[in-house]
């Protein structure tokens, strides 16, 4: 079976051996190794891709955190195998409602087989959604909208989620999240055509560039904004030459936003792709 390991915690010697060694001890085959040591934020962090028998996960549960806190680093253990029928996912939302709305409509009707936790926001805006599809709704954001990340962490730990999704949930998630879950487990919608039109405002943009064709992306998150090489599904839609900003945003959000989500979503739980060294590949039969 597939497992991932990540490890994160403050950088110093020796960090990565120990968790190495004990997973090729027990017999573990190493697919994917990547280590990230950010200086400036003396921040260490490690994902680990294996392939090891089913009756060692237990074990490395058991073993790894314990082996982790000898060095001050949090250990996460995770198979997509496990719940590979229906995995368990966290929707993450600001403003924006009708792109996670179509997500849960396809779950709710069986065109994509998983099990919606929770509802998670930094904001009110979106709590009829949860009511809606009676989903938990978690509010992790202040009168502000800025999110307490450590909170976010803890429920998605709590729950023990599979995969995060972000359907315009319009925070970036800091490094340290995207580390404690690296290897493919956190989708985000980008409402614009990625690496074209990164940023906050991907419509605006392409609306100064008399751009006739507009997009939205979905990818996988990794620590740097908006990346390209993570894309698992993109869709588009033309515009007459003169129409409006307005109806340009609104088409995007409304008819194009959603179907991009509900595919790349079903892409990865279908495992169809994964995340591999930075780059969506397709998962070997």
């Amino acid at each position: 079976m597939q497992v991932i390991i990540t490890a994160l915690g403050p950088d110093h010697r020796g960090l990565a051996d120990p968790i190495i060694h004990y997973v090729t001890g027990e017999g573990a085959n190493i697919a994917e190794i990547q280590m990230y040591d950010r200086d400036a934020a003396s921040q260490f962090a490690m994902m680990l891709r294996i392939h090891i028998d089913q009756s060692a996960l237990e074990r490395l549960n058991q073993s790894l955190p314990k082996i982790g806190s000898t060095k001050g680093l949090e250990v996460r253990v995770w198979s997509p195998d496990i719940n590979i029928d229906r995995p368990r996912i966290a929707i993450c939302v600001s403003h924006q409602s009708e792109s996670a709305r179509s997500l849960l409509e396809s779950i709710r009707g069986g065109a994509i087989s998983a099990d919606p936790v929770m509802l998670i926001s930094n904001h009110q805006t979106c709590k009829q959604l949860a009511d809606d599809f009676e989903v938990p709704w978690s509010l992790i954001g202040d009168r502000q909208g800025v999110p307490d990340e450590d909170k976010l962490v803890a429920l998605l730990d709590q729950e023990r989620i599979d995969y995060i999704v972000l359907a315009r949930y319009m925070r970036v998630l800091p490094a340290k999240t995207c580390w404690a879950f690296a290897g493919g487990r956190i989708m985000n919608l980008h409402h614009g055509l990625l690496p074209g039109f990164p940023g906050m405002r991907p419509y605006h943009a392409a609306y100064r560039d008399n751009m006739l064709v507009y997009g939205a992306t979905c990818h996988f998150i990794v620590p740097e904004l908006d990346a390209g090489n993570q894309i698992i599904y993109q869709s588009t839609f033309e515009v007459a030459a003169g129409s409006s900003l307005e109806d340009v945003i609104e088409w995007g959000q409304k008819k194009n936003e959603p179907h991009c989500l509900v595919e790349g979503v079903r892409r990865v739980l279908e495992r169809e792709v994964q995340l591999h060294f930075h780059r969506v590949v397709a998962t070997a039969n």
